[in-house]
């Protein structure tokens, strides 16, 4: 099975336009490691585990996304489910117990992408709808209030979301004309909105209609647009906002001139992102040396990694990364859960090749997790 590129909290497919409606979906088995203090990894336990371990005996996975303590899926049928840490009612399931095994969300079976974060978690509907859940306390839910709910609840009545990110008590998503949305807390200028107010619901980033793939760290943002140039804002503690300096931004600013780059992601004060020549790139925070440059050095433009051109799959963690080569799957940075996959608990600054299976296919890991999942 070829690889498929991976937009942060739910899979790109062949068939598959990521400004319009889903039509193909491939079936996996989901494959988890790492930290389980909450039994997040959905094994039925709160077993640490520094090697991939199955979950279950299905191979129906569609969809998967990683936040803080807690997963959220789709299957091929179209049904939502979650697990692992559930104190703001994130897990949506009408309750705030705690999981270590897939429960089904409702009954529905119309659910198309979901993305989980720090406490609260999405979902958007096949019909083009966004539903949200869990923590609230800042309006990242988008819910025009600041109250936690633990099901699922229609953020306005748009049926034109397309793909949805979230960092710390903040959203942005993009609907299917190319507009950028954004909401909650704003405290570094992170809703691009050129001001620090904080909004419980939906407003546009400027009037563009060209943005095509976000993604969201702590209190930042990266976006692609449609011409393959990547823009940044928020917080820029580290250099992470890769525009050779530390200031912060409160509007989208463009990172250098070039118009190749592909897939942005973002981790914990760090980003990476790969070109359309199949190089890949990274910048900010390297105290652990996530950036996989072979040093602990920070920088505040991007860096090539190594000189290989054919990185087609990555995604970041908390101060780690993962990467997949010709269906490799490498990894670097933090690792003293064992996220890394290589069964110890050692730190690399460089890419170490996890396993020698030449099968992966799909990573999903987001900028608040210690814990891992594959889909493959």
């Amino acid at each position: 099975m070829s690889i498929r590129q991976q937009n942060q909290g739910s899979i790109v497919k062949p068939g598959f336009n990521p400004l319009g409606a889903q039509t193909t979906t491939y079936a996996y088995n989901l494959l988890v490691w790492g930290q389980n203090n909450a039994g997040q990894l959905g094994l039925g336990n709160l077993t640490y585990y520094s090697s991939p371990k199955q979950v279950g005996s299905l191979t129906n996975w569609s969809v998967l996304s990683i936040g803080n303590e807690h997963f959220c899926a789709v299957k091929t049928d179209g049904t939502l489910w979650s697990w692992g840490q559930n104190g703001n009612g994130e897990l949506g399931l009408n309750n705030r117990t705690k999981y270590s095994s897939p429960k089904q969300v409702g009954a529905l079976t119309a659910w198309s992408k979901t993305f989980a974060s720090i406490g609260w978690s999405f979902a958007i509907k096949t019909n083009g709808t966004l539903w949200g859940w869990g923590q609230n306390g800042n309006g990242e839910l988008g819910l025009n209030n600041r109250t936690n709910y633990s099901s699922p609840k229609q953020v306005g009545s748009l049926t034109n979301w397309s793909d949805i990110s979230a960092g710390t008590n903040f959203s942005v998503a993009l609907k299917t004309d190319g507009t950028l949305w954004a909401w909650g807390v704003n405290d570094f200028g992170q809703l691009g909105l050129n001001n620090r107010t904080k909004y419980s619901s939906p407003k546009q980033v400027g009037a563009l209609t060209n943005w095509s793939k976000i993604a969201c760290g702590r209190p930042n943002v990266s976006s692609v647009k449609t011409d393959g140039t990547l823009w940044t804002w928020g917080q820029n503690i580290f250099g992470e906002l890769g525009l050779g300096d530390r200031s912060y931004r409160s509007s989208p600013t463009q990172v250098g001139a070039l118009t190749t780059w592909s897939t942005p992601k973002r981790g914990g004060y760090f980003a990476a992102t790969n070109k359309t020549d199949g190089t890949l790139w990274t910048w900010g925070n390297n105290v652990r040396g996530q950036l996989g440059l072979g040093n602990t050095t920070y920088y505040s433009s991007p860096k090539q990694v190594g000189a290989l051109t054919n990185w087609l799959n990555i995604t970041c963690g908390y101060r780690f990364v993962f990467a997949i080569v010709n269906n490799n799957l490498y990894s670097w940075g933090q690792n003293q859960y064992g996220q890394l996959g290589l069964g110890n608990i050692t730190y690399y600054s460089s890419p170490k090749q996890v396993g020698s299976s030449t099968t992966w296919n799909t990573l999903f890991v987001n900028s608040f997790s210690d814990s891992t999942g594959i889909l493959g």
